[in-house]
C-alpha cells in the first residue's frame, strides 16, 4: 500500500502549514487498520528521521492505529540529534503519515509510515520532514510543485572480521567495471530482489546497472513529488541494508569507501510543475532556447539560485567528512572521478556540478550524495531555486569544457569557483548564508552547524595509520 501525495494535498497543506497530514475522521482511520489487518499487518511503525536522515520511531499494534495518528507516540527529543531539546523539556509526538503506507516486504506484519514531529499540537520546527513540507507550501503558494528523482547509488560489500570492506566476487576487477555485466550476474540474487521490490512498491523501476566502481551498483526509478521521493530514498537504504543482510554482506551508501574507487553519489534531478495543469514549467523545445539546453527561463533562474547557494547547499548535499573524499577531480584514482567539484552548470558535461541531461526539462545536482537527508537538502535546494525565480538570477553561459582540464587562470577569467573542499568549509558556508537561517529557522540551522563542527572536530583529531604509518620513523 502506497497512496502518492496528490496536488490537491499540496495545495491544502499552502493554506495552512499547521496541517501536517489531510484530516481524517474515525471512521476513515478505522476503515484503514482493518483493511492493513485484513493484509496481514499486526504493527504500525511511525517512522520519522534525524538530522543526518536517520530514521527513528516507535511501534505500536495496529488496533492502536487511531491513538498513534492522534499523536500518542511521544519522544524525548534529548535522546536524537538535532531535535534542539534539553533534558528538562517537553516531549515531542510524532504523527504518522498515512498517506504513505508501506507494508515491509521482507516483514509484512508491519506497517512502515514516514513521520512528522509536532511539540504541544503544532508542526516542530526542527524536524526536517515538516521543513520540506512548509517549502513546499511556499511553492504550492506560487501555483507551483516540485518533483524529484534522486539516483540511488550503492555499494554492496563484504565486511571482514575486522571491519575492513571487500569486494565480495573476486571476478569483479575491473579497472573500469561500469556496465559490467559478469559483476552484475554475480550479484543477481540482490539486485532482483531490491529491483522486483521497487516495482512492487510502483515505483516504476527504469534501470538498474553496474556502476563505476567495482561492486558498486545503481537503481533509477520514476520521479515524484519531492515528499514522496524523500521518503522512497529514506526507505531504500534500509530496505538495501536489509536485504545484503540476508545475503551475509552489507549495502552501504556511503559516499567514498575506498579511496581509490569512485564513491556513491545520489543525484538530485529536480523540476518544478504547474499543479493545476501538471505542466513542467522546466520545460522548452531546445531549438527555441537560446543556450540549446531545453529550459524555460524559469528553469535557469532556479539553476541561478542553485549556484548563488551552491557553497552553503554542499553542506546538506554532501553532509559527512568522507563525502569531500568522493568531491575530488581525482585523488587516489587513476582516471577523473566524474564528481563535481565546482560551482558551475553545463548540458550533460559531468564536470560541472548541475547538469541539464539531454533533452532539457530538468537540472541534475551532482553535489548529492548517499549519506544526504533528504527532507534537509530538498527544502534548501528549492528555496535556493525559488529565490532564483524570484529574482531572476541569470547563471551565465554554460560551461561544455572538461573543467577538471582547465587551467587556475581559465577558471577564474570564467568566474568559476570551486565548491567546498571539506566538510569544514561547507558548513562555514551554510552558517554564513541568510537563505539557510530563513528556511530552517535559527534553531534548526545551529543544531546542523553544532553537529557537523563536532563532527569534523572530532575527524581532525583522530590519529590515523596513515599518519602513523608516514612519520613514526622520521621523527
Amino acid at each position: 500500500m502506497n497512496i502518492a501525495t496528490d496536488a490537491s494535498a499540496i495545495r491544502a497543506a499552502a493554506v495552512s502549514d499547521r496541517r501536517l497530514q489531510p484530516e481524517r475522521s474515525g471512521n476513515e482511520i478505522e476503515s484503514l487498520r482493518k483493511a492493513l489487518k485484513e493484509k496481514g499487518v499486526k504493527y504500525a511503525m511511525g517512522a520519522y528521521v534525524d538530522i543526518h536522515g536517520m530514521p527513528k520511531g516507535k511501534v505500536v499494534p495496529i488496533d492502536h492505529l487511531a491513538q498513534m495518528a492522534a499523536g500518542s507516540e511521544l519522544y524525548t527529543g534529548y535522546a536524537v540529534d538535532g531535535l534542539g531539546q534539553k533534558p528538562s523539556d517537553d516531549e515531542i509526538a510524532s504523527m504518522p503519515d498515512l498517506d504513505h503506507i508501506i507494508q515491509l516486504p521482507w516483514e509484512p506484519g508491519i506497517a512502515w509510515m514516514p513521520a512528522d514531529n509536532t511539540f504541544r499540537g503544532e508542526p516542530y520546527p526542527l524536524s526536517t520532514r515538516v521543513v520540506l513540507k512548509k517549502q513546499l507550501a511556499e511553492a504550492a503558494a506560487q501555483g507551483l510543485g516540485f518533483n524529484l528523482g534522486i539516483e540511488c547509488e550503492v555499494f554492496l560489500l563484504r565486511q571482514d572480521e575486522n571491519g575492513a570492506l571487500h569486494v565480495p566476487h573476486a571476478g569483479d576487477r575491473l579497472k573500469k567495471p561500469c556496465y559490467d555485466l559478469r559483476g552484475f550476474m554475480d550479484n543477481f540474487s540482490w539486485l532482483d530482489r531490491v529491483a522486483t521490490t521497487i516495482d512492487d512498491l510502483g515505483w516504476d523501476l527504469y534501470s538498474l546497472d553496474h556502476e563505476d566502481a567495482n561492486g558498486q551498483f545503481e537503481f533509477d526509478f520514476q520521479y515524484a513529488d519531492a515528499l514522496t521521493m524523500s521518503d522512497r530514498f529514506i526507505f531504500f537504504r534500509e530496505m538495501a541494508k536489509r536485504y545484503a543482510r540476508d545475503e551475509g554482506l552489507i549495502a552501504t551508501l556511503m559516499p567514498k569507501p575506498f579511496k581509490n574507487r569512485t564513491g556513491n553519489g545520489a543525484h538530485f534531478n529536480m523540476s518544478l510543475y504547474d499543479l493545476e495543469s501538471g505542466d513542467n514549467r522546466f520545460a522548452r523545445d531546445p531549438a527555441e532556447d537560446r543556450r540549446g539546453l531545453g529550459l524555460s527561463d524559469l528553469g535557469y533562474h532556479f539553476i541561478g539560485g542553485i549556484l548563488k547557494h551552491g557553497p552553503a547547499l554542499c553542506a546538506v548535499f554532501a553532509p559527512t567528512v568522507n563525502s569531500y573524499k568522493r568531491l575530488v577531480r581525482q585523488g587516489a584514482m587513476s582516471y577523473f572521478s566524474w564528481a563535481p567539484v565546482f560551482n558551475s552548470y553545463g548540458a550533460n558535461n559531468r564536470t560541472n556540478s548541475v547538469r541539464v541531461p539531454l533533452g532539457g526539462g530538468r537540472c541534475e545536482s551532482r553535489n548529492a550524495d548517499g549519506a544526504v537527508n533528504p527532507y534537509l537538502a530538498s527544502a534548501l535546494a528549492l528555496a535556493a531555486g525559488l529565490e532564483g525565480i524570484r529574482e531572476k538570477i541569470d547563471p551565465g553561459p554554460p560551461q561544455e569544457d572538461n573543467l577538471y582540464e582547465l587551467s587556475e587562470a581559465e577558471r577564474a577569467g570564467r568566474g568559476i569557483q570551486f565548491l567546498p573542499q571539506n566538510l569544514a568549509e561547507a558548513v562555514a558556508a551554510f552558517a554564513a548564508d541568510p537563505l539557510v537561517e530563513s528556511v530552517l529557522g535559527t534553531e534548526l540551522r545551529d543544531e546542523f552547524v553544532r553537529y557537523k563542527s563536532e563532527e569534523w572536530n572530532e575527524y581532525h583529531l583522530e590519529v590515523s595509520p596513515w599518519e602513523v604509518h608516514r612519520y613514526s620513523h622520521l621523527f
